[in-house]
């Protein structure tokens, strides 16, 4: 029976409660067998706690009140740790169930399990919480590789789709180079979850507007949630896109975020031997990029206070709510 409300790591909200909303944020990450790595820098809990609670308190001076981590279980999800930040900060904090993609993730037990169990799974963690830890998941994670969906990833995704038609919870995806969004959809859909229930993340990926354009015009919320990763994309684009968005009518469609990482398990490979190197090839991939300079760059655009509320407030909560009881 789908859930009435949305669970969160200290509790339950309604979704009129979220408030402004960052839907694609990370505290802590780490590649499957980081902590096989002799020679990767040693993780300090406090210190990383500490970190993590200086960040919150500074969105919080932008008005952010709701914080989801999609971190997949196969990346270094502590939902002890989210617990803890969200008691310390004051932020409300959103956790995950759910697997990453193939190329990158840990899979040997859910390769073997059947799509039926691995729906149980992610049940079992909205419902009763994960592990011992009573903590309970408020939405799904899946993902899918660049170009193709392998029979690994399909049947995650089918598995994360049922586990979403019981519960209600929202769906959020990551994408590889922004592509799969439409084979996510079809998966989904073809499951009888409503496309307005999935979040098809990193459609930020590319510049093209179209690809953007068509996943909005099939219900599904588009991530432009890559925000400060210059590497992928100039935030130029991003911003130029969702002004597309917005003429074309589907900014009720748009969702954003910096898929940023606070505290980095072992090392962040591939893309840098250590997360002080990273933050210094990225200078603007923070959790605050977006109030800093994104939005003052989409009000010079001519984006009102409204549509930028539409954006942060509204469709975050309507994303939550497609799936919930009423």
């Amino acid at each position: 029976m789908a859930l009435s409300k949305i669970q969160t790591t200290t509790g339950t909200a309604t979704p009129a409660e979220l408030g402004r909303t960052l839907v694609h944020e990370h505290v802590l990450v780490g590649y499957p067998g980081w902590e096989l790595d002799a020679r990767a820098p040693k993780f300090k809990r406090a210190d990383a706690m500490l970190r993590a609670v200086d960040q919150m308190h500074e969105l919080q001076s932008h008005g952010v009140s709701t914080f989801l981590d999609p971190c997949p279980m196969d990346l270094g999800r502590d939902p002890v740790f989210l617990a803890e930040l969200s008691q310390k900060s004051g932020m409300r904090i959103i956790c995950t169930t759910g697997m990453y993609f193939e190329a990158e993730g840990n899979t040997f037990t859910f390769r073997h399990l059947p799509v039926e169990e691995v729906t149980a799974i992610y049940v079992q963690e909205i419902e009763q919480g994960i592990g011992d830890t009573g903590i309970k998941a408020g939405a799904i994670k899946m993902a899918t590789g660049a170009d193709t969906v392998s029979d690994y990833e399909r049947k995650l995704v089918i598995a994360a789709a049922r586990a979403a038609k019981i519960t209600g919870v929202p769906l959020i995806s990551h994408t590889q180079n922004a592509t799969c969004g439409h084979a996510q959809i079809d998966l989904v859909t073809g499951e009888g979850v409503p496309a307005c229930q999935l979040l098809v993340g990193h459609s930020d990926g590319t510049p093209d507007f179209e690809y953007q354009k068509s996943l909005a015009e099939r219900d599904a919320y588009v991530g432009f949630d890559r925000f400060g990763i210059s590497l992928f994309q100039p935030d130029e684009v991003r911003v130029a896109n969702i002004m597309k968005m917005r003429a074309a009518g589907h900014l009720e469609r748009v969702l954003v975020s910096h898929d940023s990482i606070m505290c980095w398990l072992g090392r962040p490979l591939p893309y840098a031997p250590s997360f002080e190197a990273m933050l210094e090839m990225l200078p603007d991939w923070r959790s605050t990029h977006i109030f800093r300079k994104i939005v003052p760059q989409l009000r010079a655009q001519g984006m009102t206070e409204q549509e930028i509320e539409i954006i942060l407030v509204d469709n975050p909560r309507r994303w939550f709510s497609a799936g919930l009881a009423s």
